[in-house]
Formats: C-alpha cells, sequence, structure tokens
C-alpha cells in the first residue's frame, strides 16, 4: 500500500504533464524562446554542494530544454550561459565553468540527436575573452552545424545586451565612414544584422523570455530582439537545475495567452473603427471599390 501511495504524486504529475502538452499544442508557439538560466550557485548551496555541481545539474536541465523545444516546434533557442559581469566571478568558478561549456560543445558535435533535429549551433557574445580550448570547440561546433537549420541553439557566452549594441553601432559608423553604408539607409534590419551573430545569422525578435529563480527582471539579456518586440515573459520560482517541464509548458502558456490578448484586442480595435466609420461610409467605399 505504501508503494502504491508513495507513486501517486508521479501519476499526477504525468497525467498534469499531457494535459498541458495537448493543450500547448493546440495553438500556435512561440518561434524564438530566450531562457534566462538562473539559480544554479544557490541550488548548489541549498543542498550543500560545491558551485560546479549547481552548474552540472543545470547543464542537464538545458539538455531536456533543447529536447522540449524542438519536440514542439520551436524554431529558435536562445540561452544565457555566461554573462560580461559573470568574469568578475572567481578563477576557479569561471575556469570549472568553461570547462563545462566546452565539453557540452563537444558533446553536441558527436551526439546523433543533433544531426537527427538538424540543429545548427551559434555562440553569441564576445567570445574573443574566452579560453583558446573554447574558442576552438565553438569554432568546431559552428563549422559541423553549419548547413542545418530545422532548430537553431543560441549560446549566449561572453555576452552583454548594451556591449551588444555598442559593438553594432561602431560596425555600422565604421561602414558609413568607408562609404558602404548611407546614413539614410539605415534602418531596423540594419541594426539587427550587425547584432550577435552578425549577417544572415541575426536573431529574429524573441517571442517568450523565460527566467528562473525568482528575479523578474531581464538582465541586460537581448535587449535589442526582446524588449523592443514586447514580448511575452515568464519568471518563475524554482532554480534552473529544478526547472521540469510543465514550467517550460507553462511559459509556452503565457505566450500563448498574450497572443490572445493580441488578436482580441486588434479584433474590438477593428470593430470600433467600423462603428465609427459608420453605415454611409462603408456603401461609399464599396461604392469606389466598384468603380
Amino acid at each position: 500500500m505504501s508503494s502504491i501511495l508513495k507513486s501517486i504524486p508521479g501519476i499526477v504529475y504525468k497525467g498534469y504533464e499531457r494535459l498541458l502538452t495537448q493543450e500547448v499544442k493546440s495553438e500556435r508557439v512561440p518561434r524564438h524562446v530566450a531562457i534566462i538560466m538562473d539559480g544554479n550557485r544557490r541550488y548548489a548551496r541549498k543542498l550543500g554542494q560545491i558551485t560546479s555541481y549547481g552548474h552540472a545539474r543545470g547543464a542537464d536541465v538545458t539538455e531536456n530544454v533543447m529536447e522540449w523545444a524542438c519536440n514542439l516546434g520551436i524554431e529558435y533557442l536562445t540561452i544565457y550561459a555566461f554573462s560580461t559581469e559573470n568574469f568578475n566571478r572567481n578563477n576557479d568558478e569561471k575556469d570549472k565553468l568553461f570547462d563545462l561549456i566546452r565539453l557540452k560543445f563537444d558533446e553536441i558535435v558527436v551526439d546523433e540527436r543533433t544531426h537527427e533535429r538538424k540543429m545548427r549551433v551559434h555562440a553569441i557574445g564576445d567570445i574573443e575573452k574566452l579560453p583558446e580550448p573554447l574558442k576552438d570547440s565553438i569554432k568546431n561546433v559552428e563549422l559541423l552545424t553549419s548547413e542545418y537549420d530545422n532548430f537553431v541553439l543560441n549560446v549566449a557566452i561572453a555576452y552583454g545586451g548594451r556591449q551588444e549594441i555598442v559593438q553594432a553601432v561602431k560596425e555600422i559608423a565604421s561602414k558609413v565612414e568607408s562609404g558602404s553604408i548611407e546614413p539614410d539607409d539605415i534602418n531596423e534590419d540594419t541594426i539587427s544584422s550587425h547584432l550577435y551573430p552578425s549577417g544572415n545569422s541575426a536573431l529574429p525578435d524573441v517571442d517568450l523570455i523565460i527566467r528562473t529563480g525568482g528575479d523578474e527582471r531581464v538582465s541586460n539579456f537581448l535587449p535589442w530582439q526582446a524588449n523592443g518586440n514586447e514580448c511575452a515573459a515568464y519568471f518563475c520560482a524554482p532554480f534552473w537545475p529544478e526547472f521540469r517541464k510543465i514550467d517550460f509548458l507553462r511559459s509556452i502558456r503565457v505566450y500563448q495567452a498574450r497572443m490572445r490578448e493580441k488578436k482580441q484586442h486588434t479584433t474590438i480595435r477593428a470593430a470600433h473603427f467600423l462603428k465609427a466609420l459608420g453605415k454611409a461610409e462603408i456603401e461609399e467605399v464599396r461604392h469606389h471599390s466598384k468603380d
């Protein structure tokens, strides 16, 4: 009897997960999801473990999220792995984290799922600030997945949103000075194409941003692509290593609810416009359209 009672929470969880999955799949999913993976260190402290334990468990969850996103048909997943501010951490923690990230990049290259999913990998950020072994792994994984386009994983490493925009402005200014770009031709697309990763691989607007760990802020993450798009946001309490599939599915539902609200708002505005236009004006428009 005791074993049956112990199994009940797991059965309920699985049932709820299936229900959420069905609900999410019944509507449009976001094209681009960005995640601030916060709480690895606090998770380790909570368990009395060293910091690297939290990062390792967080990396396991990242692999799960990649699978969940791909299975739902999400096209772009961008994860915040290491910010420019993280360079202020102690050398031992940085070295272990860089080694872990390098190991994961190397594993992606030989993982059959990478090629089954046709997953392309980009590292976005000031890559030159990273250790040489990590830079070599980045170059290798980007090269060996460069022909894939079914699912794109962007790993933000040595990344700062403000610095990204500054770098883009400098590149554009240099091209204006050389005469390759006319100032009057500069628009939003020009700026987007000079953000990480530059050129034809520029990131699309973010549809949903997720942050774990309890903080409700976006921490200088993708300010142009996320804030400028007024994307949906999902903040949750679990630390990143505790992030579950139901948390991910709930975040997708937040995005879908926002899309429904936008659609409803557009419909209401259109109805008000037609009402204000009046029957006579509508008839006049119809008359001219026939002519």
